[in-house]
């Protein structure tokens, strides 16, 4: 049994799992449930790990796995769902599959091939970048049917804090406008592009790190256009 609080928390980050691939910061997360320090978010994060419902990965900037939702919750739009990480083991390839446990048989994967367009800044703005370097294959969840998807490698650590690593692969849908809060790939000035989180305020766009070491450049309007959304996220190791 979850207490309100804690089941808002999880609600919370798996909507915006579902949305970004990422989940929220503790900040963001503080301001969704009122909260006003941290510290309240770190113990609920902490119960409902303690009751199977969430899982912090080690050695990852803020990474969460959410392991399952109350039956209440999925009913009301988590159906069918499934963790977000998935289990690295890999099965004998002489075993039979009715063998293999549950959780290592073979599954149709519904996939989509996205060019990727180069490298994106993640901390200091490098020039736009509008070739393709390479493909490379995504799950098909991770997109919207009705639109129009590119990849691009991450570059730098300022969105560490938003589970985004140097050398991962983003995966952008293309858009033109973003909402306050969006993860958005931003061009400045028609020349670089840089991966930021978007804001609104006073008549400028705020291009926010996730990364306290970063300043938050602010910038007026006409200098900024938004390219796309964050929409997931690839990790090899």
């Amino acid at each position: 049994m979850l207490t309100r609080k804690q089941r808002d928390l999880l609600a919370f980050i798996h909507k915006r799992m579902q949305r970004d691939g990422v989940p929220p910061s503790f900040d963001e997360m503080k301001v969704a449930l009122d909260l006003r320090s941290k510290s309240g978010i770190h113990r609920l994060i902490t119960a409902l790990e303690e009751r199977g419902f969430i899982r912090r990965l080690a050695h990852r900037a803020r990474a969460i796995e959410i392991v399952r939702l109350p039956d209440d919750l999925a009913a009301q739009g988590g159906g069918g769902f499934q963790p977000r990480v998935i289990d690295g083991d890999r099965p004998d390839t002489a075993q039979p599959d009715a063998a293999l446990p549950s959780r290592a048989r073979p599954v149709a994967v519904d996939a989509v091939e996205l060019a990727v367009m180069g490298r994106i800044a993640a901390g200091v703005p490098i020039e736009a970048i509008s070739e393709v370097s390479h493909h490379v294959a995504v799950p098909g969840q991770m997109v919207d049917r009705g639109g129009s998807h590119f990849a691009l490698e991450v570059k730098g650590d300022s969105m560490i804090d938003a589970g985004i690593n140097d050398g991962d692969v983003v995966v952008i849908r293309e858009q033109d406008a973003a909402d306050d809060g969006d993860i958005v790939v931003a061009l400045v000035e028609d020349q670089e592009a840089t991966l930021k989180r978007f804001r609104r305020r006073r008549g400028m766009i705020e291009l926010e790190a996730a990364n306290p070491a970063y300043e938050t450049r602010i910038l007026p309007p006409d200098s900024v256009r938004v390219q796309g959304r964050l929409v997931g996220l690839i990790r090899s190791y």
